[in-house]
């Protein structure tokens, strides 16, 4: 059985056990899908070049839709990647978004959805990156997955080791600003994969598009462990 037939047989046969990313009450509390696609007639490019105009736009849409948070991106084709140098290689830049952002306040807390324990964490403090990272590993009846968590608060990383245990709903991190998440504004890039390839307090969460296929493989739909509901603007 493959590794994404596998997590999806896990999560049927334990369902009630999964926990939660971020405080969420389904029959209370509306999202908002945030489309940076090309697609988007709406969207202001030059807005993603100031990470205070970035957050003035998204605050305005999750309060004029009374959302308490926006969502989107998995294995999304993104032109705001266009702000940070970070993103643009010699032959292809990376535009293919490989993780859902949840978007909400800075202080906003995350949670641990599984039982597991620290892989890595670090702070990628570059202009465009993720900032504070946190990554888990988790053994799902004998085989393993792993999930990100960036664009954390730098308060996040004091006091975590690696191999430090975690629980189903622990708190491990809060949304940072964006002066110390890579400059965005505040959200969570929340990731799975199966391989971390070698890599430590760091994995790709964006590609070069030609490159969907091989990522795909690695990284499934944080839906599955998320399980939001549709949101008001699907």
């Amino acid at each position: 059985m493959d590794p994404h037939a596998r997590l999806a047989a896990y999560i049927e046969a334990h369902h009630n056990a999964i926990g939660k990313v971020v405080d969420f009450n389904p029959r209370a509390d509306r999202l908002y899908h945030f489309d940076f696609t090309a697609g988007n007639p709406d969207l202001d490019i030059d807005a993603f070049t100031d990470p205070g105009k970035i957050d003035t736009v998204t605050n305005e849409q999750l309060q004029q839709y009374n959302c308490r948070y926006g969502i989107g991106g998995y294995m999304e084709h993104r032109t705001i990647y266009a702000r940070s140098k970070l993103f643009d290689t010699n032959d292809e830049p990376r535009r293919l978004h490989l993780g859902v952002d949840i978007w909400a306040e800075a202080g906003t807390p995350v949670y641990s959805p599984l039982a597991g324990f620290v892989h890595s964490f670090n702070d990628n403090n570059n202009f465009g990156d993720y900032g504070p990272t946190i990554i888990l590993s988790h053994n799902l009846d004998g085989f393993i997955l792993y999930s990100l968590y960036g664009h954390l608060s730098r308060s996040s990383l004091p006091g975590l080791s690696i191999g430090q245990v975690i629980q189903p709903n622990q708190k491990i991190a809060s949304f940072g600003k964006a002066l110390e998440n890579g400059h965005w504004p505040p959200h969570l890039h929340f990731q799975l994969m199966f391989d971390m390839e070698g890599k430590h307090g760091d994995y790709s969460g964006v590609c070069r598009f030609s490159e969907k296929e091989k990522y795909i493989k690695n990284i499934p739909d944080p839906q599955l462990i998320l399980r939001f509901p549709a949101c008001i603007n699907q």
